[in-house]
């Protein structure tokens, strides 16, 4: 009888012991004793919540969830238990679940900061920052010390675009924890996002003296030093992180880039292949039972369904693999997007093209368009440069080069001239929904009022080929009356095939129609950002994808007048030309 008495003593006397042992760090020995608790009282409530906390103190999270629900399988009413699942939850990536365990803690209780804060957490994980927000505001209004929550504050407004309050954000965090390593990746992060690169490497060189094995912060100072032209720093930071961890998917995509920027292609094709394990290109990723070909078997014979993925200047620039996959005997499927049906169906080598969405016919093998360089074990020398490869039709070609030539053509004189005919692009298509794309577009994008310099060059007649949101900028301009505008008439790629036909040069940020005039075999003058994207290579002026690209680059992040500039100057000397 006193025996059956004192057990319940005896496991509070352990469990007060263990709580001390992990509260002071020797996490080892509460561990054993939360252990011998559960042995002898194996739904010991206090037991598997202490134990469950301590798993997530050390990295296993599976098991933390795994110990928290057997907690509140005992006792549901216990918010911070809730709140702490909340947390692991996030940390498996289980975002929704998260926000359920979250809310259930703020039922029990409305002021319970720590939960609104893994509450917005979940909240922004799951796109809706603006939530999200408000989450955490209304944990920092409880506890204005909360540096994690300043912190996270600081993520969902960089994700917002509101860079200066994220700034502010970091540095209230960095201020109640200076040592705080995860603020100063964060800082570093909005200062990428507003060109300032060299204050972003000090914050994330600040964060790896504090902890050496950050690995994000190894993968961030390599972003930063590529936008300082630091390549070969930038690699070996990424060396770096993924000597810490050779599974993380981010520096591996970023090494990629570097490597094909930096005109390594071998390494830099096999690298790429791991753009299927990032978050945003995974949910594309198609799971076919018929093997994925990388060149690796004959094709003699066999039905290959070459698929598009990423952008549409993606498949511009990669369609072009077909006919050399044709030349291998395949029989060749091609899927793409609506868009580019049109189009493609002048293209060289496909047996069947198919509209993204509709029925596949059967196929023994696929290939993604965008691993086709690595099958093909593409070098510089390699490249299939051939153009033109896509052609705009016939008949809609001559019905607009008609209607472009009786667009303006008589000078003051009311003689008829031959001015040059200029097709004009201004911006890429905004994808605000996906930070890392709404920093390229920003980067990639002009307002149209910073092409006026180019607008008054004589014996020019401009024509907009500018598709989306941006194209709007040209009806509320006081230059519109320059540029000609008959956008309303392009409805998919063909028709804007047979406008650009038509012209005698495009100039175009990058964007797919950069990439459509070049398979066209049309000139095209490509305003390219500092950071430039890996097609274009380094410090050069052509390119080996296209013959008819002629690249004008920006010296320094974000300087376009000296982009324009050089444009204005070409633009001229080719509109003097007698031919």
């Amino acid at each position: 009888m006193s025996k059956q008495a004192s057990l319940p003593q005896h496991l509070d006397h352990l469990l007060r012991q263990a709580v001390a042992l992990q509260q002071n760090g020797a996490l080892v020995e509460a561990e054993e004793m939360y252990r011998e608790i559960l042995e002898l009282k194996p739904k010991h409530g206090d037991a598997l919540r202490w134990l469950g906390e301590l798993a997530l103190q050390t990295g296993r999270l599976q098991e933390g969830v795994d110990l928290l629900k057997k907690a509140l399988a005992l006792n549901a009413r216990q918010p911070a238990v809730h709140s702490n699942l909340a947390y692991a939850l996030n940390a498996l990536q289980r975002h929704d679940e998260a926000l359920a365990c979250a809310e259930r803690a703020l039922m029990m209780q409305p002021k319970f900061a720590d939960a609104l804060n893994n509450r917005g957490n979940a909240l922004a994980s799951l796109h809706r920052p603006l939530e999200a927000l408000a989450s955490y505001e209304r944990a920092l209004s409880l506890v204005p010390e909360f540096a994690p929550a300043w912190n996270n504050r600081a993520c969902v407004l960089r994700d917002l675009g509101r860079y200066a309050d994220a700034l502010d954000s970091c540095d209230q965090a960095l201020a109640l924890q200076p040592g705080y390593t995860d603020a100063w990746s964060n800082r570093g992060n909005v200062l990428g996002d507003l060109n300032q690169p060299h204050e972003a490497q000090r914050c994330y060189q600040r964060a790896l003296e504090l902890a050496p094995g950050f690995v994000d912060a190894w993968n961030n100072l390599g972003l930063a030093q590529i936008d300082l032209n630091q390549r070969e720093q930038a690699l070996s930071s990424y060396q770096r992180a993924l000597a810490l961890n050779p599974a993380s998917v981010e520096t591996h995509w970023n090494q990629a880039l570097c490597l094909l920027q930096m005109g390594r292609f071998e390494s830099g094709w096999r690298e790429y292949e791991w753009r299927w394990e990032r978050s945003r290109i995974k949910a594309g990723r198609r799971a076919f039972a018929q093997p994925l070909w990388l060149g690796d078997f004959p094709l003699d014979g066999k039905t290959i369904l070459l698929h598009a993925e990423q952008g549409l200047g993606d498949t511009l620039q990669f369609c072009r693999y077909a006919p050399l996959v044709s030349k291998l005997g395949a029989k060749v499927v091609l899927e793409v997007p609506g868009p580019l049906v049109r189009l493609l169906s002048t293209l060289d080598g496909v047996d069947q093209l198919i509209e993204a969405g509709q029925p596949l016919p059967p196929f023994d093998c696929h290939c993604p368009l965008l691993s086709l360089p690595r099958a093909f074990s593409t070098d510089e020398a390699s490249i299939p440069a051939a153009t033109p490869y896509l052609f705009a039709q016939p008949a809609a070609a001559s019905e607009w080069r008609e209607r472009i030539e009786s667009d303006g053509n008589t000078n003051a004189d009311g003689n008829a001239i031959q001015p040059l005919k200029v097709g004009l692009v201004w911006a890429g298509e905004n994808r605000a929904h996906v930070a890392e794309l709404r920093k390229i577009d920003a980067r990639r994008s002009l307002a149209f009022e910073q092409l006026a310099p180019l607008l008054d060059v004589p014996n020019v007649r401009f024509f907009s080929v500018q598709k989306g949101a941006a194209a709007a900028q040209l009806a509320e301009s006081a230059y519109a009356e320059r540029v000609a505008d008959y956008t309303e008439l392009l409805h998919d790629f063909a028709d804007t095939a047979a406008l650009v036909a038509g012209l005698d040069l495009v100039i175009s940020v990058d964007t797919s129609t950069a990439h459509l005039a070049g398979a066209l075999d049309k000139p095209v003058w490509i305003l390219n950002r500092f950071d430039t994207c890996w097609r274009w290579l380094l410090e050069r002026s052509d390119t080996p994808w296209y013959p008819s690209v002629r690249l004008f680059r920006q010296p320094q992040l974000g300087d376009w007048d000296s982009v324009i500039d050089a444009v204005r100057g070409a633009l001229a000397d080719l509109s003097a030309s007698p031919s």
